[in-house]
């Protein structure tokens, strides 16, 4: 009897150590899809003046390793792991790095965030109740629609 691997997802936030420029976000965006589809990773990002919020799933070797190696980036500052928990299903299947650029004002009127948000806090203040908000924003559909860098369909 073979074991199924056990997936996760991890939630973390960063700060850019200076904020990115759109083509600056496209590169980052193109090697991150690239390396995650080669690792079967798949996930989303959030990014709101130079700040970072992201989602990784899939197997937990693979994913605790791409985190180490995040952490050791130089372009990071104030990594925090906010969530790390084994997961049913993969909620981002169709994306090996789906992407928003989002405003501090959008974020805001989501429920239970909007008092967060209005202070102009960045995404490492989260904590693990406000970060499973935004998480559920996206299932609920929120940006799904404005989304970059879904796979082709069959892929």
């Amino acid at each position: 009897m073979t074991n199924k691997p056990s997936l996760i997802h991890i939630a973390y936030a960063s700060v850019a150590k200076e904020e990115l420029t759109n083509a600056q976000l496209a590169e980052l965006l193109q090697q991150a899809r690239a390396a995650n589809e080669q690792l079967g990773i798949t996930g989303m990002l959030l990014y709101s003046a130079g700040s970072f919020f992201q989602v990784l799933e899939g197997e937990a070797e693979t994913v605790d390793a791409i985190f180490k190696k995040l952490y050791q980036d130089k372009r990071h500052q104030q990594l925090t792991l906010i969530v790390r928990e084994p997961i049913a299903r993969r909620y981002f299947e169709d994306w090996s790095m789906g992407f928003s650029d989002v405003s501090q004002e959008e974020l805001a009127t989501i429920d239970g965030l909007n008092d967060f948000f209005r202070e102009g806090s960045c995404f490492t203040g989260l904590d693990s109740g406000r970060a499973k908000k935004l998480l559920a924003a996206f299932a609920e559909g929120r940006w799904r629609a404005t989304l970059t860098g879904a796979r082709p369909a069959g892929a």
